[in-house]
């Protein structure tokens, strides 16, 4: 245990300042980093070749929960005297000085949980998409979208440097937690594309049509459905467009177009309540994943406009 003890120690700056990263307060950050110490204390890391980047996915989990308890409560945001830097040691202490201070902890806090953490994880610290994937439970390409979206938002507050993850990828990423605003997809030439996307699929659902299914979808197309979703009798994880084609072919005839924290994607809803969701994932046009949620608490936390 002495020597697991020194490891965690040794990654304690680097583990701080992504919590910071991810909460923007001093204090919820040694929270989430005293949870993966407890977390660590309790597993078996024997066979863990990377026990630094277990922990940084540790973090980063233990966060993403942090964030959506915060935006499920509808909290305020930090105060000005939250957004502490952590103690930390050379390595934290350059991290934290690269160019991110108190303006952009502010931006931040204005982006959905999934967003964030993709944005930090890997413009902040070099992560990977396959491994902030596995940590949002998503594909590599949603959390490349996802990434891309906070850059963009980011990039407003006076930045004009191309965003290098823009290019070809034209949606939100398969959460629902994943933000964007109803109001810039009113005029934005691709958002207006996505919500064509979604309906065509929501039109040929509805008729039965399989070859259109087929052609709107990419041809590694993935949905991916929550547990609540699987009780309801969704099947966990559908792969490849002819088995996710045949998925939705003739059974989206209940579902309605709606907004999903201001993506388009569909909802079906049962005396008036909206009982699941589906996120939808599009790229180049095409519907790159869906994913089902009918979790009450992601529910209730997500931004739905029902769109006629």
């Amino acid at each position: 245990m002495d020597v697991l003890a020194q490891r965690f120690e040794d990654s304690r700056p680097h583990l701080a300042a992504v919590a910071y990263r991810m909460l923007g307060s001093r204090a919820e950050a040694d929270d989430a980093v005293q949870e993966a110490w407890l977390r660590l204390a309790r597993t078996d890391v024997d066979g863990v070749d990377n026990l630094r980047g277990w922990l940084t996915t540790v973090v980063s989990r233990v966060c993403l929960d942090m964030l959506r308890s915060r935006t499920s409560r509808r909290e305020d945001p930090l105060a000005d005297d939250e957004r502490v830097a952590p103690e930390a040691g050379p390595e934290g202490e350059a991290v934290l000085a690269d160019s991110v201070g108190a303006a952009l902890l502010v931006v931040l806090d204005t982006l959905a949980p999934a967003e964030r953490l993709a944005f930090v994880l890997h413009d902040l610290f070099a992560m990977p998409f396959d491994e902030i994937g596995t940590v949002l439970g998503r594909s590599p390409a949603a959390a490349r979208q996802l990434a891309s979206r906070a850059r963009r938002r980011v990039q407003g507050v006076g930045s004009d440097e191309p965003d290098p993850d823009a290019a070809g990828v034209e949606s939100g990423g398969l959460t629902a937690d994943d933000g964007g605003g109803a109001g810039g997809a009113a005029s934005d030439p691709a958002a207006a594309r996505r919500r064509e996307v979604v309906t065509a699929f929501l039109t040929a659902s509805r008729g039965g049509d399989f070859t259109a299914l087929l052609e709107l979808l990419d041809p590694e197309a993935v949905v991916l459905a929550d547990a609540a979703a699987v009780i309801a009798g969704a099947e966990a994880e559908v792969r490849g467009a002819a088995a996710v084609a045949a998925t939705f072919v003739g059974r989206a005839k209940a579902a309605r177009l709606a907004l999903l924290d201001g993506e388009p994607g569909l909802i079906w809803t049962h005396r008036g309540e909206v009982r699941m969701a589906f996120a939808f994932t599009v790229v180049d046009g095409h519907v790159a994943g869906i994913e089902l949620i009918a979790d009450p608490g992601r529910l209730a936390a997500m931004g739905v406009e029902p769109l006629t």
